[in-house]
């Protein structure tokens, strides 16, 4: 039976229906507002898996009839998910896996399908909701709701799940998710706004979803939804736990006490294998023994978490020695790549990243066929992980997930300091290369991208640095890192990553892994995060801290004039016939904008003020009294006419030709004859009169 719930978010209606569609799946919701439609299902398996994490998947589908398209492309049907799908995915994952009980192993999947859109609202919002609510109305073990909001601000007002309108004039676009006790992931980007603006969007929009939470609990209770499914998580033979812990205790503190990251990985495998010699080898049981060696490496997992957070929380050391502000060395380097238009070398720590730029023209300007239409970008970033990066073996293969995402933050971390697309028309690609990894290489990929952009000459309306923040919380007690290392976000509590200029905040993004933190424990971390970049930021200033005066010899050099766009026409050309001429005679590329901007670019200074001169000579107009090299193009009885630019003609009259009269035109002038000419007169209609005799002695 179909049941539905309404609420209202920032003046727009939200309906959440079940019932009707996709019945079989454990939990099934359409989210609807105005014309957008998502379908969301939850399935869970029943049958536990062998895996020691939990193996959630979160699909979000975009369907092309959802907007009354036909995709592009050979085969003309959907095929693998854009980055925006993926990202999407991303932000529906995110809020939702801290929310299922520690222990759960049952595989689950979360699948979101767009199917109505007309890009007035948010879908990521509706397809985040969704996710929610299939979950929360299924029997399936789902600490919920959760809930998530976009946030704009317009003219110094928040607001909640804006309009493309209204986002065109916001300074924020900031994605926000939490349950009813505080915020679970932020993710966005904003125009050099204030820790305090930031911390008041937060808040704005953890009380924004208020209304959405409450639809969710309304739904439970009017489906009726049955119990959630007991859930026990496994439990490890309390004898055995003791032993393990008794000879493993000490081991692993004294491998945590190791700052090298490799030497500590080492130290804590070694004790690992020890325990097995000790403790398993009398298990004669190949069962048994799978069990109990799956167990150990639970017991030496926890053992790592409790030691480190101890060490932080009791004696406020961290794993490598520093306190909980201080930043690992920092190394940066410029120009090493000659050939690259630009590149930077930044290490942080155990992080090193190469970031690469290279300049393109409009030709190299990314198509894609997205679900609201086609988009161009004139600026990517893309981000590489390869298993060296942590001592590891893998297959190289796609982007996954993780590094889409990455790149993406970091991209829009990077995209509010690019000039003007006017002052430095250039397509923009950085590329970062992850060298080295422990802790935070997408915030390395930032300052990496900003020292490549400067070392390409690139005028930057500021410098960006990036750092990660962590959280140790143990009931009242809280220390908040700086600067976290992958094992402190691993078993630490939250991964806050802020980027930005001394101006302010350009991007961040945060994931909580507890129920919930504080907005006086976020309001410490944008603090500290806030001291932390202005650090990493001087240190890389000290290498370089503005644009080189060029840019590389390798990139094309790109001028712009501006014509009147009446002209466009002329430098065409029929057919393309005069633009496809100067190219061919030049070698430039050439772009035209409808505003009459032209872009010329090459490689070679020479070829591109030959390719200006042309253009120039063709849109050029007859000045009154200047005097021009013209050909006679035909000849009347009255006299003749006379180009004197490309596509102009003027009328050299009879009397105009000699100072002595002159009975026949024919007697002075042949067709095909260069002669000086000058002109006399341009009427309204933009008729050219000429003379010969104004420019004889």
């Amino acid at each position: 039976m179909k049941t539905t719930v309404t609420t209202s978010v920032g003046g727009k209606q939200i309906t959440i229906e079940t019932g009707r569609l996709a019945k079989q799946a454990d939990g099934s919701v359409l989210v609807s507002c105005g014309n957008n439609m998502v379908l969301v299902t939850a399935v869970s398996s029943k049958k536990q898996s062998d895996l020691d994490f939990f193996p959630l998947t979160v699909e979000y589908i975009e369907k092309f009839y959802a907007t009354g398209k036909i995709p592009g492309g050979y085969f003309k049907r959907e095929g693998k998910p854009t980055n925006d799908a993926i990202l999407t995915a991303r932000l529906i994952d995110r809020p939702i896996r801290p929310s299922f009980p520690e222990g759960y192993r049952y595989e689950t999947q979360v699948v979101g399908t767009v199917l109505s859109a007309d890009g007035s609202f948010p879908l990521e919002i509706l397809a985040s909701l969704g996710a929610s609510a299939a979950l929360h109305i299924s029997d399936i073990p789902f600490n919920g709701p959760t809930a998530a909001i976009q946030i704009g601000r317009v003219d110094g007002q928040f607001v909640a799940n804006p309009t493309p309108q209204q986002m065109e004039k916001s300074d924020m676009d900031l994605i926000v998710a939490g349950t009813r006790n505080g915020l679970l992931m932020v993710e966005g980007e904003t125009k050099f706004i204030s820790e305090s603006d930031c911390l008041a969007a937060l808040k704005f929009g953890h009380q924004s979803m208020m209304p959405l939470l409450n639809a969710q609990d309304e739904l439970r209770e009017k489906v009726g939804s049955p119990a959630k499914r007991a859930f026990t998580p496994a439990t490890i033979d309390a004898d055995f736990k003791t032993k393990a812990e008794s000879f493993l205790k000490a081991k692993i503190a004294n491998a945590l006490s190791l700052r090298v990251k490799q030497e500590r990985y080492a130290a804590a495998a070694a004790a690992q294998a020890e325990a097995e010699a000790a403790l398993l080898a009398d298990i004669s049981d190949k069962d048994l023994l799978k069990q109990r060696k799956k167990e150990l490496n639970s017991i030496v997992e926890d053992l790592k978490y409790q030691e480190a957070r101890a060490m932080i929380l009791d004696r406020a050391v961290r794993i490598d020695g520093r306190d909980v502000k201080t930043v690992r060395p920092i190394a940066s380097e410029v120009g090493m790549l000659p050939r690259a238009h630009g590149s930077g070398l930044f290490t942080r720590g155990e992080t090193q990243c190469l970031g690469t730029v290279t300049l393109g023209t409009g030709d190299d300007e990314q198509m894609v066929d997205a679900l609201l239409g086609t988009q161009k970008r004139k600026f990517m970033l893309h981000y590489n992980f390869p298993p060296y990066s942590v001592g590891e073996v893998g297959r190289f293969g796609g982007q996954g997930r993780r590094e889409i995402g990455h790149g993406n933050l970091a991209e829009r971390a990077l995209k509010a300091v690019l000039p003007d697309h006017e002052k430095f028309p250039y397509t923009l690609r950085i590329v970062s290369e992850v060298l080295e990894s422990n802790g935070s290489s997408s915030m390395g990929s930032v300052c990496a991208g900003t020292l490549a952009m400067l070392d390409a000459g690139v005028p930057l309306k500021g410098n960006v640095a990036g750092i990660a923040m962590g959280l140790i919380k143990e009931g009242d007690r809280v220390a908040v890192l700086t600067d976290i290392l992958g094992d402190e976000d691993h078993l630490g509590d939250m991964d806050f990553k802020v980027a930005g200029t001394p101006q302010g905040i350009t991007a961040l993004q945060m994931d909580i892994k507890i129920d919930s933190v504080s907005f006086e424990v976020i309001d410490q971390a944008l603090a500290q995060a806030r001291d932390g970049r202005n650090h990493i930021l001087a240190e890389m200033e000290k290498v370089i801290n503005v644009a080189r005066g060029q840019i590389s010899e390798f990139a094309p050099r790109i001028e712009t004039i501006k014509i009147k766009p009446e002209k466009i026409r002329e430098v065409i050309g029929s057919g393309g016939k005069v633009i496809r001429g100067i190219t061919e005679a030049t070698g430039v590329k050439i772009e035209i904008e409808d505003d009459g901007t032209i872009h010329i670019a090459s490689a070679d200074p020479e070829a591109t003020k030959k390719a200006i001169a042309i253009i120039n000579d063709i849109i050029a107009e007859a000045e009154v009294g200047k005097a021009y090299k013209g050909r006679v193009v035909k000849i009347a009885e009255f006299g003749a006419f006379v180009e004197i630019l490309p596509n102009t003609q003027g009328l050299l009259h009879i009397s105009e030709i000699a100072n002595e009269r002159v009975r026949a035109v024919t007697d002075v002038l042949k067709e095909g004859e260069i002669i000086d000419v000058k002109v006399l007169e341009v009427d309204r209609a933009g008729r050219i009169k000429l003379s010969r005799k104004a420019l004889l002695n």
